[in-house]
């Protein structure tokens, strides 16, 4: 809801945990943030909040992509840690349109085409997008709906101040009274999906520990995951478990070229502590995460090295070839001590998993329970 707009209806009915109703948190919550050198975010001001998902679970949510991969997991893992019952709304932007000014795009063809979902009444409570051109979108929706809606979005929108909370990683070099900052990207793996998957799976079964999960991603726009890349990477492998010793669990991911596959195979054909999924029967990448002691990721894909620290497992990085983004995201989590790179020496050291998801939906409930508090560094 814009500061300044008529209420026309309270967020009572949703139960909140107290007895404030939702209230607009103001214009400050509307300032343009400034852009440049990212700041150390803080975020103890939530960690004596206890706003639970189920105080507000009469609210209607839905996330809205344009179905990239990625995107859709981190505003699922938002709106799923909001609501369980959360809608998945995917959309087509015309790149035509995409160039407009956002008050001239309509949620409707031919600027935005519904693809999962209807984009009509009745409209959400709260809107989780992530993504550029589904930040329009959500721009469009607020215009058309006469309710309080509150407007959350993941990654750097192209215009910040026209959301009540933007969910933001320093390499997107976003600050401001709307800005969180987190470390990791958001997801949906939960303490409670990891103890699920726990258990006497085939696919681990006979081989020795400690298990070392590597988590495969695959060739960007300008970098690709070439077969230079794969022999180094079954070199460092190879260092780490002269270290460790144990088995390896590979999983690679759709963007996972298939020369890198086929080398890998070629080079660990006889060895039968090194299992590597082929695309058949069940996908054990969440049972590698809930059970490999160590776990390797390369580093460009940002989701799965999130969702390795989410778990209690030490973490490697491979590093690939990749843009700023990727480089920036890498270099912060090293610099914390949260991963450590694959061709160095390994670790034994114990670590606390790290989740940013519960610190972006307590923000978001904060919100909803009317009681806006400023973002200091942490």
């Amino acid at each position: 809801m814009r500061p300044g707009t008529a209420t026309r209806r309270s967020w009572d009915s949703a139960a909140p945990c107290s007895s404030t109703t939702f209230r607009p948190p103001g214009p400050r919550w509307w300032a343009r943030s400034a852009t440049g050198s990212p700041p150390s975010p803080n975020n103890s001001w939530l960690r004596g909040v206890r706003a639970e998902p189920g105080c507000f679970s009469g609210l209607r949510v839905w996330h809205l992509t344009t179905g990239e991969a990625g995107t859709r997991q981190q505003a699922r893992g938002l709106a799923s840690a909001l609501s369980p019952s959360a809608e998945e709304r995917i959309v087509k932007v015309s790149r035509l349109w995409a160039l407009a000014p956002p008050a001239l795009i309509a949620p409707a063809p031919p600027a935005v085409t519904p693809v999962t979902g209807r984009l009509e009444p009745p409209w959400p409570d709260i809107l989780v997008t992530c993504g550029r051109r589904s930040a329009l979108v959500a721009m469009a929706i607020r215009r058309r709906n006469p309710s309080p809606m509150l407007c959350v979005h993941i990654q750097q929108p192209p215009h910040p101040a026209a959301f009540d909370l933007v969910v933001a990683m320093p390499h997107d070099r976003l600050e401001g009274p709307n800005i969180i900052q987190v470390d990791t990207a958001l997801h949906a793996i939960t303490p409670d999906t990891l103890r699920a998957a726990v258990g006497d799976a085939p696919w681990f079964r006979g081989l020795p520990r400690p298990w070392t999960g590597v988590l495969l991603g695959g060739s960007t726009k300008r970098h690709p995951f070439g077969i230079e890349d794969a022999a180094r990477l079954a070199d460092q492998l190879d260092g780490l478990r002269q270290d460790l010793g144990g088995s390896l669990l590979i999983t690679p991911s759709r963007r996972t070229p298939p020369a890198v596959l086929a080398l890998l195979g070629a080079r660990y054909l006889s060895d039968q502590t090194v299992r590597i999924w082929d695309g058949g029967g069940p996908n054990p990448y969440v049972g590698i995460l809930a059970m490999a002691d160590s776990l390797v990721a390369t580093s460009d894909s940002i989701s799965m090295t999130s969702e390795a620290l989410a778990t209690n497992a030490r973490v490697y990085v491979f590093h690939l070839q990749g843009g700023r983004r990727h480089e920036y995201f890498i270099a912060n989590l090293m610099a914390k001590g949260l991963v450590t790179p694959l061709d160095a020496r390994a670790t034994r050291r114990p670590r606390a998993a790290i989740d940013a998801t519960p610190i972006a939906a307590e923000a978001v409930l904060r919100l909803l329970a009317g009681r806006p508090a400023p973002l200091r560094s942490w």
